[in-house]
């Protein structure tokens, strides 16, 4: 029985592996145990070295990195960190091989690779001890990408797991920070009088999520209702489960992925050729608009500013907080202050505890969140910090969260409409 991690390296460099063996082998609880040209040797490797972590590259001789990865996969599952170029091609590559079940990534640098590497040498052994801990598996209820843009295939109700776990209910009274957005602080929001009412204190069963029409329009809702979304390792799929299940007229959502400057791009329009909101990487100053999500640029720092009658984005060259950036922090914090109890919060799979503590001031604000439950993260820390901090309202398996959403704007839309009514009649 061994303590250490045991790490393989595949890269058709004889540089990069003599670099990245180097690198691991630096440090006490993890091993280089091998170094494979290409993935033909990899496969005698596993089977005779038998591994904890692989790290592959993409672009490899005799069979590249995906058709080993979707092998790998399908007939042993183990934790893979890519090794990939920061080049666009190098970035739609690397999605393609976080959907298929790579743990994470570290982008290459094209020139200066040695040099590169050894910079990178702390944020690599950090992504082999997250991958050494991950729960290797197919995420539950995937779906493909359909030939026409923008349509999503429908997962079977079967595939969605019937437990939920309720949190402690916060007191039925729930201030907003800001008041309105017309009046001012203080003020109530037009055409949103009264605090949203709570759902009842239950969950809805797997059945009765499932009857809920997929993609059905929500109705009328206010501008002022946001979700704000916030996820790291593992976090490309569990956000492409939940986008992909959220109606075209979904309010405004704001997300934060941890992932460096160069991908984020990318991995707004593969979300966007897949889902019925419109998806796109946000740009500083623009306004938030319903139907659409925001994804924060990498490298950069993303949060949200509340004018009169809506909200906008803002991106700044700010300092890395939680050794991250973007942050989660720095999103759910300013989402605590600009849309207080207008907001539902998502906190979904992803190592450490960016954004808990700031969830728990979104919660203490008044909104109403959602955190991914451990069975279905690939790494439970970023939502287990947040429960700690009781920043939750429901923990529940990632094929349930988008479908409680959904319920839960719903309800939203009818207290909407019949104060607007009620409005009218008088």
């Amino acid at each position: 029985m061994h303590n250490k991690t045991r790490v393989l390296v595949v890269d058709d460099s004889a540089l990069v592996r003599s670099l990245l063996a180097e690198i691991i082998n630096r440090e006490r609880d993890m091993e280089c145990v091998g170094a494979a040209k290409d993935p033909i040797s990899a496969r005698e490797m596993i089977r005779d070295l038998n591994p904890d972590v692989i790290t592959l590259d993409v672009e490899m001789p005799r069979m590249d990195g995906i058709d080993f990865l979707g092998r790998l996969m399908r007939l042993r599952p183990m934790p893979v960190l890519m090794i990939s170029s920061l080049t666009e091609h190098g970035a739609d590559i690397t999605l393609r091989a976080l959907e298929m079940g790579a743990v994470d990534f570290v982008a290459k640098p094209r020139i200066g690779v040695a040099n590169g590497l050894q910079e990178l040498a702390s944020d690599i052994v950090e992504k082999i001890r997250v991958a050494a801990v991950a729960q290797v598996q197919r995420l539950p209820g995937t779906y493909k990408a359909s030939p026409v843009a923008g349509a999503v295939l429908s997962r079977p109700a079967a595939s969605m797991p019937a437990q939920t776990a309720r949190v402690a209910q916060r007191p039925a009274h729930r201030l907003g920070v800001l008041g309105g957005m017309a009046g001012g602080a203080g003020a109530e929001p037009a055409g949103l009088t009264g605090k949203l009412a709570p759902l009842a204190n239950r969950s809805a069963s797997a059945a009765e999520l499932a009857a809920l029409p997929a993609g059905a329009a929500l109705g009328p809702l206010s501008s002022e209702v946001l979700i704000a979304i916030g996820a790291s390792t593992g976090g490309t799929e569990a956000i492409r489960e939940v986008l992909g299940h959220l109606p075209a007229d979904s309010p405004a959502i704001v997300i934060t992925q941890h992932m460096p400057a160069g991908f984020t791009a990318n991995f707004a329009a593969r979300l966007n050729s897949l889902c019925r909101v419109r998806v796109k990487e946000a740009e500083h100053g623009e306004r938030l608009l319903p139907g659409h999500a925001y994804i924060a640029p990498g490298g950069k720092q993303f949060y949200i500013k509340r004018l009169p009658s809506y909200y906008v984005a803002m991106v700044s060259d700010g300092p890395a907080v939680n050794r991250h950036k973007p942050s989660v922090q720095v999103l759910f914090e300013s989402v605590a202050l600009q849309a207080g109890r207008h907001a539902l919060g998502i906190m979904l799979t992803g190592m450490g505890g960016d954004g808990a503590s700031a969830m728990r001031q979104m919660r203490a604000a008044g909104s109403y969140n959602y955190v991914q439950d451990q069975a279905s993260c690939v790494v439970f820390g970023m939502p287990r910090e947040a429960i700690a901090q009781g920043a939750a309202d429901e923990v529940l398996p990632l094929t349930q969260i988008a479908p409680a959403l959904v319920e839960r704007l719903r309800i939203y839309a009818q207290q909407y409409s019949q104060r607007h009514s009620n409005s009218i009649a008088k």
